[in-house]
């Protein structure tokens, strides 16, 4: 587990887009998380309410993240939503706590900006990341997005 210290999110920008498209997942998680390149297209046609980051422990990038703000989740208008978007930590540095400061990252950032609920969403499976999502205290709420699993922590 890291200490924390040396962690911090990097808006992404000319200097480490190289670094950020290069985070790589394990390939049995592929299925369960779009790849860097395709959330920065996203982010680019959701601009305003996409955010990504690069996570970087020291100065080595280590993950990336995607969260996204005030999206429209029904597209009526009805409810607006903020949450995880992507994560993907790198293959070589899982299980050091990195997920978990992404999260806990996000989660900080909802609540700064008003929010009460953080979202994810997960594609359920074996290799997927249920039990990460879980473990850190969300709750599926009984909805479905494009087949994966919805999840909300409640903020206090």
């Amino acid at each position: 587990m890291t200490t924390g210290t040396t962690l911090r999110l990097e808006k992404i920008t000319p200097a480490n887009i190289e670094a950020a498209l290069a985070v790589r997942v394990r390939p049995e998680q592929e299925f369960a998380v779009s790849p860097v390149v395709k959330s920065l297209a996203e982010a680019y046609v959701h601009h305003g309410v996409a955010w990504p980051r690069l996570i970087v422990d020291g100065d080595r990038p280590v993950g990336f993240l995607m969260a996204f703000f005030g999206i429209d989740w029904h597209g009526d208008g009805s409810v607006l939503r903020s949450g995880l978007w992507r994560l993907n930590v790198a293959a070589g540095e899982q299980r050091h706590g990195y997920g978990r400061f992404a999260v806990e990252s996000v989660a900080a950032e909802v609540r700064r900006r008003g929010g009460k609920e953080c979202y994810v969403t997960w594609h359920p499976g074996p290799d997927g990341p249920e039990n990460f999502y879980l473990g850190l205290g969300f709750r599926p709420n009984g909805e479905k997005s494009e087949g994966e699993t919805v999840g909300v922590l409640e903020l206090d």
